[in-house]
Parts: C-alpha cells; structure tokens; sequence
C-alpha cells in the first residue's frame, strides 16, 4: 500500500531553498540549523487537522531521505481521523490487558552508564513538567497511556519496514527517514514525537490497517500542531557536548 490520505508517495520533487518558509506563519522561515534547534518531542497536540497540502509537502520532504544502496525501505502508514480513534481504542485495550507484540524487543533497563543516565533524566524531567511525582505510579501509568492516545495529536505515522538480514541496516534507514520526516514537521510549522512503545502492539496495528505480516514495526511517530500552552511542551532536554561522542583523529 503506497497511498494515504489520497496522497501518493513520490521522490520527484526537487530540493528548492536553503531556507522554508513555515505552513502557518508565511512570513515566516527557519534555517536549516534553526529547524534542528527548534526540532524537540511534543507530547500534546492541538486536534486541528494537518491540510492535505501541507502533509504531502511533509512526506515529499521525508522521501529524499539517503538509504542503504538507495532501497528505501520505510513502508509508511497514516492514520488519521476515525481510523485513527479505532486504532487508538484497540492499543488501549491491548495495553488494559498487556497483550504486547512488538516486533523488536526493548527495555530502559538494558541502558547502562552515561545511557541509563540520560534516560532517567529525560523521564524526570517529563514527569517534573506535567506535575506528576515519581511515587504517583497510577498517575505515571495513565500518562504512559497517553501515548497510544498519541497525546492527542490528529495523525500518526507508523513506520514498518521489510526484513533484510539482521535488520540492523534497514532500521537504520528507518531512522534517519523519521529524522528528516521530524525536521520537515519542524519547518512547516508542525511539530511530532517519536513513539517506541506503539511498536509494542504490531500485530494489532498490522490487523487493524491490512498490513502484510511480513513487514515489521519500528515506532510511531504522533504528529500535529503543537499546544503550546501545554505544561507537557515547555519544558527542554540538554544535549550532550560533541566531545562527549565524537572522537577526532588526525
């Protein structure tokens, strides 16, 4: 399946401007390295749909993403509207009754080191912003749900992808198209949050949606126009320095 939302995907459309002008705000434009900077998670939308138009610029933005001996891997599936509310109420049955079936196993306690670190940081800081205490483990698990709500955002995006090898190469491509389908979001006025915990429930997502089995599930990826009077959006993670991860020989 290659069309969505009437949209068919295409990698014809030329690269135009160092600068983009943003969606909502016409007199407005960010730079490439303002774009990045401005890029971060939101965890609340406003529910006003994305337009067609704008979407499909998103989508042509993501499609000139690089890929291992130009395969283009990422199998791309949107939900939007009443698809997306069922979707939404099956994942919140399955999380009620922990039926989990991802495809590629993952857990915050294999993070180690500087790793767990910032994991642990990054949770802190989200729960400190949205006023929820670590010992309020009833009000952690209903904020944990919210995202197969997908913070309430009108579309997602889930990214499947097919199975070469041991996949490591191919979920890399996965990657670095959800990067540039997040930075394309970023400069159109838009916003998006990366979700891993809707792979949790691939079978349900491929049963609901007719995808072939065959193709696996990376994440999700909420997208939207970002509430910006939400207490989740305002606060901000710290980078690590580049001397912290790059290593310069000479």
């Amino acid at each position: 399946m290659t069309t969505f939302l009437g949209f068919t995907m295409s990698n014809t459309t030329p690269v135009t401007s160092s600068t983009i002008e943003l969606a909502n705000g016409p007199s407005q434009t960010l730079s490439f390295k303002e774009t990045v900077r401005e890029r971060h998670s939101v965890r609340s939308f406003l529910p006003t749909p994305v337009p067609d138009a704008v979407l499909r610029s998103v989508l042509e933005d993501a499609q000139r993403t690089p890929s291992n001996c130009n395969t283009q891997p990422w199998q791309v599936h949107i939900v939007s509207g009443a698809t997306r509310d069922a979707l939404s109420k099956a994942l919140l049955a399955d999380d009620e009754a922990g039926r989990m079936t991802p495809d590629f196993s993952f857990s915050t306690a294999d993070f180690c080191g500087v790793y767990s670190e910032r994991s642990k940081a990054q949770g802190a800081a989200y729960y400190q912003a949205i006023g929820v205490p670590r010992e309020a483990t009833e009000d952690r698990r209903l904020a944990s749900r919210y995202n197969l709500e997908f913070f309430g955002a009108p579309h997602a995006a889930l990214l499947f992808m097919p199975s070469f090898g041991d996949d490591v190469r191919v979920a890399g491509d996965i990657g670095m198209y959800a990067q540039t389908l997040l930075l394309s979001l970023t400069a159109h006025g838009l916003g998006g949050i990366p979700q891993t915990m809707l792979g949790f429930y691939a079978d349900t997502i491929r049963e609901l949606l007719g995808i072939d089995p065959s193709l696996k599930m990376l994440f999700g990826i909420s997208f939207g126009y970002p509430d910006k009077a939400a207490t989740a959006n305002r606060y901000r993670i710290d980078k690590a320095p580049i001397e912290e991860s790059v290593t310069f020989h000479n």
